[in-house]
């Protein structure tokens, strides 16, 4: 069994004590955590001289791997109704306060938070997880509200919105907190701080025009191209979004070209820009538009 086979492995049975915990969750968390920690790995072995942390260690791949499938799993608690609305409540505070779940079905998630506090390198990024999961699981719970809503966001709002949605934070806050990355330190830098957004609604940007046509079909609103389109019907919006989305990655580039923030930031950052297009070529389910994807859903 391969390094790989024995992640996903234990991924899924850890996924077992979640309630709607599909195979799917982990296959994807595995798919996307596996290329991020290949286009960061060559940094990774340059600071764990400092670090001592093992680039290759798989009890820290497992745990990014399953902080992944819980943040797909969470998406598809919110938008495919996986579990009763005051299970998701319970299961929100539990992860973000790093709390058991005061209902059975969700062992799970005190197991995973209990694991990262443990493996933290700098406790800081756990409190930071921590903050950034509730700015997630509120995120979801806006954006689904205000498009099953009468009235509608403007394209700021959505946007404000989707950088949280997109999840991005909680992807940073658990490398770092495996592998000793100094974000804590970092985020005291405006131009870190900036990145981070600008990374995040570039993901946003990505993922909504990509599953626009899925979305406008399943008769799902929380879409930049269909928020944009029930506004504003003659606008050319994939036109405006591409032209957005060029406007964020240019603005991205520059602040990275000035700051120059230490490894493996670059690589990560750049890993973060291009994922969406990974997944949307590879993904057996999830991503998938064409005819091989199963007539899934768009991404969140």
């Amino acid at each position: 069994m391969t390094q790989q086979e024995r992640a996903l492995h234990q991924v899924l049975e850890w996924g077992r004590s979640l309630t709607g915990f599909a195979d799917e969750h982990a296959v994807e968390a595995v798919n996307g955590g596996q290329y991020i920690l290949k286009r960061i790995r060559p940094s990774l072995r340059d600071i764990s001289v400092r670090t001592a942390r093992d680039p290759q260690d798989e009890t820290l791949i497992v745990a990014f791997y399953r902080e992944l499938a819980l943040l797909f799993w969470l998406d598809d608690c919110n938008d495919l109704g996986l579990i009763l609305p005051e299970q998701l409540v319970a299961v929100e505070q539990a992860l973000g306060h790093g709390e058991p779940c005061a209902l059975p079905g969700f062992e799970g998630c005190a197991a995973l938070r209990a694991s990262l506090a443990a493996l933290a390198y700098d406790r800081r990024d756990y409190a930071q997880l921590l903050d950034a999961t509730r700015r997630y699981c509120a995120a979801l719970r806006a954006g689904h509200a205000q498009a099953a809503g009468r009235e509608r966001w403007s394209y700021a709002e959505y946007l404000h919105n989707g950088i949280d949605s997109i999840a991005y934070a909680n992807v940073f806050c658990c490398l770092s907190l495996l592998w000793g990355l100094d974000m804590a330190s970092l985020r005291a830098r405006p131009a870190f701080r900036r990145v981070l957004r600008l990374v995040s609604a570039i993901g946003r940007l990505q993922n909504d025009l990509h599953g626009r046509a899925k979305d406008a079909s399943a008769g799902e609103a929380d879409n930049a191209a269909i928020l944009l389109l029930q506004r504003y019907p003659a606008m050319p919006v994939v036109e405006f979004l591409k032209d957005d989305l060029a406007g964020y990655t240019r603005m991205l580039h520059r602040v990275m070209a000035e700051e120059r923030f230490p490894a493996p930031w670059g690589s990560l950052i750049e890993a973060m820009v291009a994922i969406c297009a990974r997944y949307y070529q590879t993904s057996a389910i999830r991503y998938r538009s064409d005819s091989a994807g199963g007539g899934h859903r768009s991404p969140a």
